[in-house]
Parts: C-alpha cells; sequence; structure tokens
C-alpha cells in the first residue's frame, strides 16, 4: 500500500471521477467510490488494525476495478493500483472474506492441456469454456486450424483477490506449457487474461493477441446491420486496444455508442473478474442500468468482447439480444 500513497493522499479529497464509478452508480454507496475506498485505504495507513475491519474488507473486495476513474482522472492516479495492493495485504494477513477463500481455491496450482495442430494457440479460457462456449465454436468456424490450451485460469484471477503469490506460480506453469505448444501465436480470447499476460510480458517470444487484433489478419466476408458495442474494461482502460470495434467497422457493421457517454463503463463489474460469482447482487444492479439504458435509446443487437459482461447480461436480462464479437464475425 505504501506505494500508492500518492493515490491515498489525492483521491481522499477527491470527487471528480464518482460518475464514472459503476458500482456507487446503482449503489448511491460512497464506499464504491475511488474517494471512498482512498479515505478506508487512509484509515488502515494510520492504523494497521483496520485491515481487519470486515466493512473495509468487504468495500475493498466489491469493487469493481473498471478502469474508467484512472482513465480519466487528470493526474492518471491508479486507484486501481491501490486496491489491488491493499487485497495482498488483506491475503497475506489472513483476514480475506471466506468466500473469497473459497472461491481462489479453484485456481491454485492449476494443469493445461494442449491439443490439435498449427501454429496458432488458442487460449480456451474456464469463463469461455464454462460460461460462454459459444466464443470458442465462433472462432473454430472463421479459424478451424489452431491448437488449444485449456485446463485453468493463468493466474489473473488470483493476483485479482489479492494472491499474488499462487498467480505468479499458476502464470509460470501456463508460460511453461505454452512454450511447449512451440506455438508462434497466442490467441486470448478473455480480456482479464490478455492483459495479465501482456501487462507482465510473460510471452515475449509469442505474438499475444486477443481474438479481434488475430480475426483483423484473416479474410472474413463482409456484413451488414447495427451493433451496440459494449467495450471491455481490460482492453479499453486497461489495454487501451480498440482492436474490437475495429474488426467490426472493417467487417461492414454500423456501429451506434450505447449509454450516456463512452468514458462510462457498462461491463457488469468486468474490472473485478469474480463480482458474478462473488457479489451477484451488485452485478444484478449493474445489469439493470444496462438494460434501462437498453430500453431507453431502443438498443437492438448489443456485441461484447468479454465472455464475463455476456455472462452478466445473460443471466440478470435474458430478454436482451447480445452476441460477442467472434459471433458477429461469424454471422
Amino acid at each position: 500500500m505504501d506505494k500508492h500513497l500518492d493515490v491515498i493522499n489525492a483521491c481522499r479529497y477527491c470527487f471528480m471521477c464518482r460518475h464514472l464509478a459503476p458500482l456507487a452508480l446503482v449503489t448511491g454507496k460512497e464506499t464504491d467510490t475511488p474517494r471512498g475506498r482512498a479515505l478506508i485505504a487512509d484509515q488502515i495507513r494510520m492504523n494497521k488494525e483496520n485491515l481487519k475491519n470486515q466493512d473495509y474488507v468487504q468495500a475493498l473486495y466489491q469493487a469493481d476495478l473498471s478502469g474508467a476513474c484512472r482513465t480519466h482522472c487528470v493526474s492518471s492516479y491508479d486507484e486501481v493500483g491501490l486496491v489491488l495492493e491493499l487485497r495482498k495485504d488483506i491475503v497475506d494477513a489472513g483476514v480475506q472474506p471466506q468466500p473469497v477463500k473459497d472461491f481462489a481455491q479453484q485456481f491454485i496450482n492449476p494443469s493445461f492441456t494442449i491439443t490439435g495442430e498449427g501454429d496458432v494457440l488458442y487460449f480456451n479460457h474456464p469463463c469461455i469454456k464454462v460460461h460462454a462456449p459459444e466464443m470458442k465454436t465462433a472462432f473454430d468456424k472463421l479459424a478451424p486450424k489452431h491448437k488449444t490450451i485449456e485446463g485453468n485460469d493463468c493466474g489473473t484471477a488470483l493476483q485479482i483477490l489479492g494472491y499474488q503469490k499462487q498467480a505468479d506460480e499458476a502464470a509460470e506453469k501456463f508460460v511453461k506449457a505454452v512454450k511447449e505448444s512451440g506455438c508462434k501465436t497466442l490467441v486470448v480470447p478473455q480480456p482479464a487474461a490478455f492483459h495479465f499476460i501482456k501487462s507482465k510480458n510473460l510471452l515475449p517470444d509469442v505474438k499475444v493477441l486477443n481474438t479481434a487484433e488475430f480475426l483483423l489478419t484473416l479474410d472474413i466476408p463482409k456484413k451488414s446491420g447495427t451493433l451496440w458495442p459494449i467495450d471491455s474494461d481490460f482492453l479499453k482502460n486497461y489495454q487501451k486496444n480498440n482492436a474490437p470495434r475495429k474488426l467490426l467497422e472493417k467487417l461492414g457493421y454500423k456501429l451506434k455508442e450505447f449509454g450516456i457517454t463512452h468514458e462510462e463503463s457498462y461491463t457488469c463489474g468486468e474490472g473485478s473478474m469474480t463480482m458474478v460469482f462473488l457479489y451477484p447482487e451488485n452485478v444484478a444492479k449493474l445489469v439493470e442500468r444496462v438494460r434501462e439504458f437498453a430500453e431507453r435509446y431502443e438498443a437492438g443487437t448489443l456485441v461484447v468482447a468479454s465472455p464475463y459482461t455476456k455472462l452478466a447480461l445473460r443471466t440478470y436480462a435474458p430478454e436482451l439480444d447480445v452476441i460477442s464479437v467472434e459471433e458477429a464475425a461469424a454471422r
């Protein structure tokens, strides 16, 4: 936490980005804003015993981590980094909530298997394999010749939850498996995992692409129709990556802006990666806001880059027409 003292000192007195804090917009709670979390961090800074305060701990684990506030902060204060560091401190102190402990166990000590042939390796992340297999089906249709790596997450979820040591160990196993595959290109369709691999430069000798970046290299027949993109937090706010929109425009789709402003996040908690599983009541509120905007602005087909967002919308607003970027390309 000490490396983020500048964030604490700046954000605790500032409310300029609260209109970009997705969870705060639906709960109305100050603790769901960067300012509120900075105030909590300041209390912990002054008295380490406050790290055991379960109200503080819950507030820090409920953070949406969209990155929208950091992206549009005029001083670029890393409020996301502050929360992640505090979660590490919480885990090190052994005071994380029991549901967090239980959820994290499934990602510890992962194993990976590789099947198929080719120089391209597709990471069939468990979020896609279990909750959005249609995304891989669409990819297979567009790029039938490739290898597939699957088995578990590559360390992303563990890092977000504060389990840094275990995250690093998972990443090592993932990197070892990828290198042994002999692939030249790794396609990562899960934006959170894509950011994790890219930000850590885990595979410097392998071309790491998200799905849209890879599909931009293919000759895909033109499409028609109108889509309303919901940008991924990890691609837009973390990686400054606009490949999904570029792909959809290249394919011939007409894109219409969703919601009030392009600065806002409508991913329903994607930045947290785990909110839909740990805090579903908050996700339901975030989805309701998306549903209301879809109705108000008469949005048609929503297109998402994240399997997390697709799962959240399908679970709490099944009446909405939601497809992935891969499905849009495979139509």
